[in-house]
């Protein structure tokens, strides 16, 4: 049976030290990449960090795109990515999310031109296209799509319903109205703009709501209180509204997901475990080809609760000591030899994210194809 460790000549005067390489913990988030009706002289994606960057780049954009982008970095946006589309078509969009997975610094999805022209008259048509959206972040596992619901305060149910059971996306109605443009716009691109300066000033464990819009004159239609309850029933996937308050202004007034799933009801709690697989897939990639054995347990079980207790440390996670924010469990018995003979390594993490409830449990996985999180 093989030793775990090798042995070390006792040299006088010489010590080994086993130095473990300390995880990056810093992990930018709120960056989105914005998808739309653009020409362009290529069709990759195009790194802005001003909005007055747009027009240098881009240009014939007849839809919600360029609104969409200013209303980002009104709301607090620092970076994003903008990949043209040539038509307003489901192939086309599908062809830009496939180019844009070459980008790893991204964690958000904004599309608003889905509901532009004919789309917008055509719900099913709409719809078709946000699925293809929201099932694009499932598959990638570290991206959350802003989705616009139809600006129709009659149709708003029937979105609702239609988009429900993913867990990596939001709704927000109703539209917006702004200065220079006649007709209202979607609001994703200012949604996203408020979930970068929320990620900023507070992190990616922040609920973005309660916030106010900056350059928004009014709303495309208002929601009372009764109707955004009927929108969002309890435990639910529901629509995210923005409301007007007088003397507040218009404000985000809502943080749900589209997730069936109770403990995915949050997009905060969502995006906290979905920037978790990101930053294990930055700092534990490297281990994928070590042997499996009591040395790796250990690396990743300490890494890991390096990583869980600065979470805890900046508020992301519950509990007045560590043992009650997180539990990291990388050993024997989370590694049985059936497991360590098809080549996975399994750590189990519990995190206590910041609202009402119990754990939530992760299985990190590691095989020859990489690290998941399941």
């Amino acid at each position: 049976m093989p030793t775990l460790e090798p042995k070390i000549p006792q040299i006088p005067g010489v010590c080994v030290n086993h130095i473990i390489p300390t995880p990056e913990s810093e992990l930018l988030t709120g960056v989105p990449v914005f998808f739309g009706l653009a020409k362009a002289d290529h069709n990759q994606p195009k790194k802005l960090t001003l909005r007055t960057q747009f027009d240098q780049h881009f240009h014939g954009a007849e839809g919600y795109l360029k609104d969409a982008v200013k209303g980002f970095f009104e709301n607090g946006g620092r970076i994003c990515y903008v990949i043209p589309l040539a038509k307003n078509s489901l192939a086309d969009l599908q062809q830009g999310l496939e180019t844009s997975e070459v980008l790893e610094n991204t964690d958000l999805i904004c599309i608003p031109d889905i509901m532009f022209g004919s789309n917008a008259e055509k719900i099913s048509t709409a719809i078709q296209m946000q699925q293809a959206v929201l099932e694009h972040c499932e598959r990638m596992g570290d991206r959350f799509a802003i989705l616009d619901a139809v600006n129709d305060v009659e149709e708003l149910e029937k979105h609702r319903q239609a988009l429900s059971n993913y867990n990596n996306g939001a709704l927000y109605a109703p539209w917006l109205k702004i200065e220079n443009r006649q007709e209202s716009i979607p609001p994703c691109g200012h949604i996203t703009g408020i979930y970068a300066s929320s990620d900023t000033t507070v992190g990616v464990y922040n609920a973005p709501a309660n916030i106010s819009l900056k350059g928004v004159l009014d709303l495309s239609f208002s929601l009372t209180p009764t109707e955004q309850e009927q929108l969002n029933p309890k435990n639910q996937p529901g629509i995210n509204c923005i409301r007007s308050f007088r003397g507040r202004g218009m404000r985000v007034w809502g943080v749900r997901t589209l997730s069936v799933l109770p403990q995915w009801q949050y997009v905060n709690v969502r995006r906290l475990f979905l920037t978790f697989g990101r930053w294990a897939n930055r700092n534990l990639a490297d281990t994928v080809f070590e042997p499996n054995t009591f040395p790796l347990w250990v690396r990743l079980q300490r890494e890991l609760s390096v990583y869980c207790e600065s979470l805890w440390l900046q508020g992301a996670l519950q509990g007045t000591v560590p043992q009650e924010a997180f539990y990291v469990k990388c050993d024997a018995e989370t590694n049985p030899p059936e497991s360590r003979e098809v080549g996975r390594v399994v750590a189990e993490i519990g995190l206590a994210p910041t609202i009402p409830g119990e754990f939530i449990q992760l299985l990190l996985v590691q095989s020859s194809s990489g690290i998941s999180i399941n």
